[in-house]
């Protein structure tokens, strides 16, 4: 029987062969003079299912088909359906095994048609992470920017890098200096730290990276939900030289004295500067700074309160004296 016939023939039990079953029931027996036992009945087929699945039972002494109890019947209908889905269940967890296994070996293998794959939606991409990073073999690279990382990003990320570094996988990871002011993120890289990882943060602005093993690696697309994955070997080397640079101009996570708080602090205020007198808008500066637009309009703020001066204009102004004094006009 197969599953559109076994959809239709619960459909028939739940509507007409299921009234019928009732007038049965009230009337004790279906006489063998009732019509509907004819062939050419429009009910046949409902009496034909009751039959089927033993609901309706001859008896002579009744003179007809009698009802029975659906409770005693049900075992037999529905227990070998039950087995049924169970052998399904394991038949399509084997096959999701097999094709994991070749796709883990397509991950793997560096493809010359493929240099480059597109992959769309975030769902995607996170199961595409997944795996990617549970196939790691030596090496995690990651440049992690736009400041402190989400509360459900970094949940979903916890559990996945502690697998990986109980493998024995070495994983750096790179923030900005903003992601040291949230306490989610720090709580998270206490743990990750704790089991081995290093993680660096730095002043300016950087791509979301991420390099596996020296084989493959993942980039923003082009749009904010689509991902790039380069396995070109010769661009993976190239971005994990990238990667390598970024590396040695940041600092340890770890804030060890208040010195290095302060010129944590000096190099935010800088970047802030710098991002003005480029004269990017709020929103783009902020998301280079890696905090919120809201955040870098208080660091404009602070910045126009150390000047002494109340509008942006005066600010750049006064910010153009201090970078070249002999341009600023005489008293």
């Amino acid at each position: 029987m197969t599953d559109e016939d076994g959809a239709r023939r619960r459909g028939l039990l739940d509507g007409e062969a299921g009234e019928l079953f009732r007038e049965v029931l009230a009337a004790e027996v279906l006489l063998d003079g009732d019509p509907r036992l004819a062939p050419d009945h429009p009910l046949a087929g409902s009496v034909s299912l009751l039959q089927d699945l033993g609901l309706l039972r001859r008896d002579d002494a009744a003179g007809g088909w009698v009802p029975v109890d659906p409770t005693s019947v049900q075992p037999g209908v529905v227990a070998p359906l039950g087995r049924e889905a169970v052998e399904l269940l394991h038949e399509s967890a084997a096959w999701a095994e097999s094709f994991a296994s070749l796709a883990q070996s397509f991950r793997r293998t560096p493809h010359q048609s493929d240099a480059l794959t597109e992959i769309r939606g975030l769902p995607g991409i996170n199961r595409f992470l997944e795996s990617v990073v549970d196939d790691a073999e030596s090496e995690l690279l990651t440049a992690q920017p736009a400041g402190p990382r989400r509360a459900r990003a970094l949940e979903k990320a916890h559990d996945r890098d502690m697998r990986a570094l109980r493998r024995g996988v070495t994983m750096r990871t790179l923030y900005q200096h903003t992601a040291r002011r949230s306490n989610i993120t720090r709580e998270y890289v206490d743990v990750m730290r704790a089991n081995g990882a290093e993680i660096r943060t730095l002043d300016e602005f950087f791509n979301r990276l991420i390099v596996i093993d020296r084989r493959m690696a993942m980039v923003p697309g082009a749009t904010a939900d689509s991902a790039v994955v380069v396995h070109d070997r010769h661009l993976v080397s190239y971005l994990a030289d990238i990667f390598e640079r970024s590396w040695e101009r940041a600092r340890d996570y770890v804030v060890t004295s208040s010195v290095t708080e302060s010129q944590i602090a000096a190099e935010v205020r800088q970047m802030t500067l710098r991002m003005l007198t480029e004269g990017h808008s709020d929103s783009a500066s902020a998301k280079r700074v890696g905090v919120s637009t809201r955040t870098y309009a208080s660091y404009v703020a602070a910045l126009k309160q150390e000047y002494g001066v109340q509008t942006r204009f005066q600010l750049g102004l006064a910010m153009g004296r201090e970078q070249d004094p002999e341009s600023a006009p005489e008293a």
